[in-house]
């Protein structure tokens, strides 16, 4: 296969991985697991399949103390936080307008580039995020009246600390490789849960048999799978072009999520997701 094509297809495979999540949530719910047990399991295991790929590819080296403490921050704090509100707008909204609003993060990204980190603010800035505001709007509708607002804002919250942890991580550990400071963010993040867990009394595992397939689908899939493909990517396309690509994971939510939940979008918001993944495209293609 031409390498070209190899990357492609590394990145289409990552983003059909990430949109399997939410789908994977939802099966997970049905079987009683807490969002709390679900991210601890989701992450821990993760950790062990991402250190072992490391260790068979002998890329894991030693990582200084300093780097070390900024992956814990990373990865205790602001991955467990987008993750929490990622995983608890399944319960509220359907999947496909969850999509929708999570995928407005690569605008947050580029607002938060300018505000924090004095990136130039350009026209195209400023036109994905008229784009991606028009497409709000319409998919969540002037009334409110068929949404659930709880959900829209944790949705719209994990987009918006997705944006600080990727402006983050980019900046705190740019020297370290991709895929193993990945492994240290899950290792942190599924201790944090392991610790909120046992603090909280909601570390459970008394669910049903049928919720540990999409629990598993979660870590190796959606996590693991997904990263790696992702990075092997990158390495081929650039860091630009893999974003580019990965604009289709929303799409395949929707269309998953239509299958199997017969989600029903009205035409405005099917509009309004076209406008959403629009601003998306334009602000990664732009901001190379």
């Amino acid at each position: 296969m031409n390498h070209y094509y190899k990357g492609v297809l590394l990145v289409v495979i990552s983003a059909a991985c990430f949109a399997l999540m939410p789908i994977f949530a939802v099966f997970a719910y049905r079987g009683n697991a807490n969002v709390i047990t679900i991210l601890f399991l989701r992450f821990g295991l993760a950790a062990v399949l991402l250190f072992a790929y490391l260790a068979w590819k002998k890329r894991l080296v030693a990582v200084d103390r300093q780097v070390l403490f900024k992956l814990m921050i990373i990865g205790a704090i602001l991955y467990t936080l987008q993750s929490s509100l990622y995983f608890l707008s399944v319960k509220y909204i359907n999947v496909s307008l969850q999509a929708m609003l999570f995928y407005t993060y690569p605008i947050f990204v580029a607002i938060l580039a300018t505000v924090l980190f004095k990136e130039s603010f350009t026209k195209i800035l400023l036109l994905s995020i008229c784009v991606s505001l028009a497409g709000m709007v319409l998919v969540l509708g002037t009334s409110f009246e068929n949404i659930n607002l709880l959900g829209a804002f944790l949705a719209l919250g994990a987009a918006l600390v997705y944006s600080l942890y990727i402006n983050m991580a980019n900046r705190l550990v740019r020297n370290t490789p991709s895929d193993l400071a990945t492994a240290y963010i899950c290792l942190f993040s599924s201790l944090a849960f392991c610790l909120l867990g046992s603090f909280t009394h909601n570390l459970n595992f008394d669910f049903s048999p049928s919720a540990w397939w999409p629990i598993v689908g979660i870590a190796f899939f959606s996590t693991t799978v997904s990263i790696v493909t992702l990075f092997r990517g990158m390495e081929i396309l650039g860091s630009t072009r893999a974003a580019i690509i990965s604009i289709i994971e929303p799409v395949i939510t929707i269309t998953i999520s239509s299958l199997l939940f017969h989600d029903k979008l009205g035409g405005l918001q099917w509009i309004g997701g076209v406008l959403v993944l629009t601003g998306a495209y334009l602000v990664v293609k732009f901001r190379s």
